[in-house]
Formats: C-alpha cells, sequence, structure tokens
C-alpha cells in the first residue's frame, strides 16, 4: 500500500526543529530520482544516520540500478539518529523512506547494506522501526521480502534469521534478477516460498531459510549449515561476480547531500579486487579477481560525475588505486584538465614505493595535505607472516620521497594482535614512525613542522582469509600491549591513537560465531545497545550483561582459535577462494613465508577464476 508523501512527512515535520541535522530527514535533494510510480517498489536502506549512509558508492549503485528497471522503483532509507528515532516512536511514526515518505514496511522489497559487524543492532532497531516482523521464518505474506548485501556478508549467520536471502558478492545484474523475481513471483501468486526458491535459483543467492545448523565433531561450537531436505538449496553458495567492471555505470553515486557527510565528494570505482594476497585482509579475498575500468570510461566518468553534482573533488576509488595498470595516464590527464578549475583529484591511500608518492603528487598538485601509508606492522618478520610485501627500505624511501614533494604530514596505519606478534614488533611501530620523523626533519630541516600519525587497529580475524582459524587478542592483553607501543614512542612529532579495545572485541565475537549470534545481538539490543560504531554510544556493560543473558562469555568467543581441519560455520558461502588455500596460507605465514601478488606473477592457485568462470584483468600486466 503507497502513501501520499504529505500525509506521513507531515508527522514528522514538527519535529524537524528539535532534533540534530533536521536535514537528515529531507528530500528532493539534487540528483534524487523524484519519480517513484512502480508498480513494483524496492526501498534500499543503510543502517546509519544520512550522513554516513549517503556516500555509500555500494548502495548508490543499487539504487540507480533498480531505478533504471522498467516498472520498478527505487527509494531510499537511513536510520534516524537516536533522537528523532525516540520522537517516532512516542508518536507511532514508522520507519519512512525518503523520496515519498512512505513506510518501509509498505514495499516489496527492502535490501539493507552489511558494512560492518558493529551495525548489526541498527539492524534490528530499523526492521523494529519500520514494523517489519524481526525473524524471515516468521513474517506474513504480505510482508517485504527483506534481503542484504554488502562487505559484511561473509559471515552473516549471527544476522541470517532477519533475512529473507543475502546477496553475496557484486550487485550490478543481480538484484534486478532478484527484483524482477520478486515482482514476477507475486504477480503469480506465488507463497513466501516460492518467491525465496526462485532467488535461491539466482548465482551468488543464500537463502538461510532453506539451511539448517548442524553441531558435531568436525564443527566448532557453532556448527555448520547444510541444505534442508527438498529445498533444492547448493551445499556451496558461491558469490556473484561482475567479469567485466566497463559493463557496469561508471557514475552511480547521484545525489547532492544538503548537509556535509562524511567522504564528501564525487567518488569513482576506477578498479575491483586485490591479489596483493594480505593474510588479515577480507576484502582481499572477497573481491577477487581484480578487475579495472579502461582510463577512458574513467576520465569520461569523472567529468560527468563532476559536471552534474558541482563537487571540487573527484576520488578515484579502489582497494588499491596506484595498482591500475594506467593510474599515472589518468591522474596526469585529470592534473592537466581539472587543475586549473580548482577540482582536487584523490586517491585513497597510497602503495608504499616511490611510484606510490609519485601518483599522489600528480593527483593533489599544490594541495599537499598529507599523505597516507599502511605498513600495517611493525618488523619485517611480521609482515613477512602477514604476506605485506613491503621493506623498511620501501618505507624509507617512500616517506624521502614524499617529503621531497612538499609533504610535512603523514599517517601510518598499523595493526596489533597478528599472529606470532611479540613485543618487540610493537617497538617496531615506534621505531618505524619515529625514523620517518627522522628523515622529514633531514630533508625539510631541523625546524620544519614535520609530523607523523599513527593509527594503530586490533587485529579481528575476519571470514575466507587465511587467519580465519585465528584467536583474538583477549582485552587485558590488548591494553597492556598498547601501553607498551606507546611507552615506546618519545618524540613529540609523533601522535598515536588506537582503536579500542571493547568495540574490537564485539567486532571479533560476532565475527566468530554462527547462527546463534542472533541471540547476542537481540539481546544487546533490548538492552538499548543501537549505533555501537559511534563512541558516545557504544555501551560495553550492556554488551557483557547480553553475553550473560545468553549464556556465553565474549573473551571465550572472540579469542578462540579453531583447528585448521574444522567445519566453519561459513563455509557454505563462498567468494571463491578455495579453503586450501587459505590453509596453504596459514602454514606460509607460521613459517614466515610470502606469496607473490598474481598480477605480478604466474597464478597462485586461489581458485577464484576457475570456480567462478571469471579471470583477472591485470594477469601479466603490472610489474
Amino acid at each position: 500500500m503507497r502513501f501520499p508523501r504529505e500525509d506521513l512527512f507531515s508527522l514528522i515535520e514538527p519535529y524537524l526543529g528539535e532534533v540534530e541535522r533536521p536535514s537528515r530527514y529531507l528530500n528532493h535533494e539534487w540528483g534524487a530520482v523524484e519519480e517513484q510510480d512502480g508498480p513494483f517498489h524496492a526501498c534500499v536502506m543503510y543502517p546509519d544516520v544520512y550522513d554516513v549512509g549517503v556516500p555509500n558508492l555500494g548502495l548508490a549503485i543499487l539504487y540507480d540500478e533498480l531505478n533504471r528497471l522498467e516498472g520498478v522503483s527505487c527509494e531510499r532509507a537511513y536510520l534516524p539518529w537516536v533522537d528523532m528515532s525516540a520522537r517516532m516512536r512516542e508518536q507511532h511514526i514508522p520507519l519512512l523512506s525518503l523520496e515519498t515518505a512512505s513506510p518501509v514496511a509498505s514495499f516489496d522489497l527492502v535490501g539493507i547494506t552489511l558494512a560492518h559487524e558493529l551495525v548489526c543492532t541498527n539492524l534490528i532497531e530499523a526492521l523494529d522501526l519500520a514494523g517489519i516482523t524481526l525473524r524471515a521464518e516468521e513474517r506474513d505474506e504480505d510482508e517485504p521480502i527483506v534481503i542484504a548485501g554488502g562487505p559484511s556478508v561473509w559471515n552473516c549467520e549471527p544476522v541470517a534469521p532477519l533475512f529473507d536471502a543475502v546477496l553475496l558478492g557484486d550487485g550490478e545484474g543481480a538484484v534486478s534478477q532478484m527484483a524482477l523475481a520478486v515482482r514476477d513471483g507475486r504477480a503469480e501468486g506465488l507463497s513466501r516460498e516460492g518467491i525465496l526458491r526462485r532467488l535461491a535459483r539466482i548465482q551468488g543467492v543464500y537463502v538461510p531459510s532453506f539451511y539448517e545448523v548442524k553441531v558435531d565433531e568436525t564443527s566448532t561450537r557453532w556448527g555448520y549449515a547444510v541444505p534442508r531436505e527438498g529445498t533444492g538449496a547448493p551445499e556451496v553458495v558461491y558469490k556473484h561476480c561482475v567479469d567485466a567492471l566497463s559493463a557496469t555505470e561508471p557514475v552511480a553515486q547521484r545525489i547532492v547531500p544538503y548537509l556535509p557527510v562524511v567522504q564528501d565528494r564525487l567518488t569513482i570505482e576506477v578498479l575491483r579486487g586485490c591479489a596483493r594476497g594480505c593474510r588479515f585482509c577480507q576484502a582481499g579475498m572477497t573481491y577477487r579477481p581484480v578487475r579495472e575500468r579502461p582510463a577512458e570510461q574513467v576520465l569520461e566518468a569523472v567529468d560527468r560525475g563532476l559536471a552534474t553534482s558541482g563537487y571540487d573533488e573527484c576520488c578515484l576509488s579502489s582497494l588499491s588505486t596506484t595498482d591500475h595498470s594506467e593510474c599515472a595516464t589518468m591522474l596526469r590527464s585529470l592534473h592537466d584538465t581539472l587543475g586549473s578549475k580548482g577540482v582536487r583529484v584523490s586517491i585513497p591511500s597510497q602503495r608504499l614505493d616511490s611510484f606510490g608518492v609519485d601518483m599522489a603528487s600528480v593527483a593533489r598538485s599544490s594541495r599537499k595535505a598529507g599523505l597516507t601509508f599502511a605498513p600495517e606492522a611493525g618488523s619485517q618478520r611480521l609482515r613477512d607472516v602477514i604476506n605485506k610485501n613491503v621493506t623498511d627500505e620501501n618505507m624509507d624511501a617512500a616517506a624521502r620521497n614524499a617529503f621531497k614533494n612538499g609533504y610535512r604530514r603523514m599517517k601510518l596505519y598499523f595493526m596489533m594482535g597478528l599472529p606470532t606478534e611479540t613485543d618487540e614488533d610493537l617497538r617496531g611501530i615506534a621505531a618505524m614512525s619515529e625514523r620517518v620523523v627522522g628523515i622529514g626533519r633531514e630533508v625539510c630541516g631541523m625546524r620544519s613542522k614535520v609530523s607523523v600519525s599513527i593509527s594503530v587497529s586490533v587485529f579481528v580475524p575476519k571470514s575466507h582469509t587465511p587467519f580465519q582459524w585465528a584467536g583474538q587478542l583477549p582485552l587485558e592483553e590488548t591494553i597492556r600491549r598498547q601501553r607498551v607501543m606507546l611507552t615506546a614512542a618519545s618524540d613529540r612529532a609523533l601522535r598515536i591513537s588506537y582503536h579500542e579495545a571493547e568495540t574490537s572485541l564485539i567486532e571479533g565475537a560476532l565475527s566468530k560465531m554462527g547462527r546463534k549470534g542472533f541471540d547476542l545481538i537481540l539481546a544487546a539490543w533490548q538492552r538499548g545497545c543501537r549505533f555501537d560504531a559511534w563512541t558516545d554510544q557504544f555501551d560495553f556493560e550492556s554488551w557483557k550483561q547480553a553475553a550473560a543473558d545468553i549464556g556465553v562469555d565474549l573473551e571465550d568467543v572472540a579469542c578462540e582459535w579453531f583447528d585448521l581441519d574444522v567445519r566453519l560455520p561459513w563455509e557454505h558461502t563462498s567468494p571463491g577462494v578455495s579453503k586450501g588455500y587459505l590453509q596453504r596460507e596459514w602454514r606460509r605465514a607460521m613459517e614466515g613465508r610470502t606469496t607473490a601478488d598474481c598480477t605480478m606473477s604466474s597464478c597462485t592457485g586461489c581458485g577464484v577464476c576457475p570456480t567462478l568462470g571469471t579471470h583477472n584483468d591485470l594477469a601479466g600486466r603490472r610489474s
């Protein structure tokens, strides 16, 4: 059932003057799709506030694609901040879409992005505020089909009870198939289960209700999922993979918000996938193979996107933009055409070599804001363990080149708690950073204001990576190691920040758990947890109490190590990387042996290309 916008928007309008950032709840932004006639209506939702969700490229891609389908209208929804949601609950106002202020529960299809583990309580908050039955198996026939997708679907078991279906991998093409399957199924009078059967036949679509969890001597305590008899569901659901990035729309991000948002700029995806093989990195495994957008398409997209949006900054986005085979050509062309117009071109982070610095310099021109590098570990031994194929010499040369190019600020990303880490590795973080400061003073002069910022995150083992069997650091040990690192750094030019140990522990527990993890998330939400990624909203005590409510200990869960041959809770979903490859990489890590990037050498046997019937665009083309 559809509602005129003015009927329901008038319900929240009286509160706009009472809440923080009222423009979060307004429509008619430049670039939004105004015509929403349907007759099939979809809503894509980012389960966080508007200013975090609007820049999300994945959601923009789905919004753009669904609105291009004939007979399909797609709107957006975001989770109201705590001030507005409190008023909506007081007045019994349901969660509304942005474009037409229609109840989210009135849509035929609702798609939600799983951005990270700490968004889990927001998922429940959003569905509850919308008035949609939380557990998919309990929904009525006329309730929306609720689907999920995004970068954190690779162990979606803790939130699987919320979703009718989960899309693994690339959304382009698959989301249209899903929308049409739901539309046609409803037009034909199919039951909810009948529609789910159709969805399960689409490449990359996982239907949780078609699987049951078994626990035995071959599994962890969380068990493993197997298809229910008679459903026809596959034993393993492999991801949907777009073979050619050039076949996708390069300017999906069209909406210009009213208020400043995170990453407030035009974003063009130039490369998808990464084969560098960092053993802690989930994205590096799950986004394979490497596919690049042709340079001429990127340049045209930047020109078109800037013309329609008015942004003065454009980001060439990917996991490793400087790995694009035509990176230099693109950046120099953009520098020549945009430099005089005051438009800044940025790349997310730099390769730890002179090429990375040179490309950053071309992109930023005279605006030397700072450079970002990710050495990840403070010693060569540990960098070999994690397969970060860079050396101290690479870091020193990159720093020297950066300071010679006029940079005075640098940010370095590290991790702590990596497998085999010692206190000496932690002290190496401070030593490397102080050495970079010294290089800056040597190049720029002792009186120059050289500064180096260090950001240290806590390692969280993630599914479908070579480190998925590892345990996380206990809470007290994390805090002790943070002190070791802090006391090792004495130079006042160093600014050190680190992730809170408590939030990392929650992330680690949710990354490890199976479907019973939903009980923990539900209990935490019932105790008031939501917006857990926001420091001022995170409540560790409530999470601990929620864990006690269901009889588990958070540290015991997050810190557990798994045997290499055990059946894991997420093995029925796959990005195409084989378990044998991940086991081999774990063993090589324990031996301190590195594995080459297949774009610079021969195939390393991860299994993605033959399993998915695709190929690596850069194989043999980069050196």
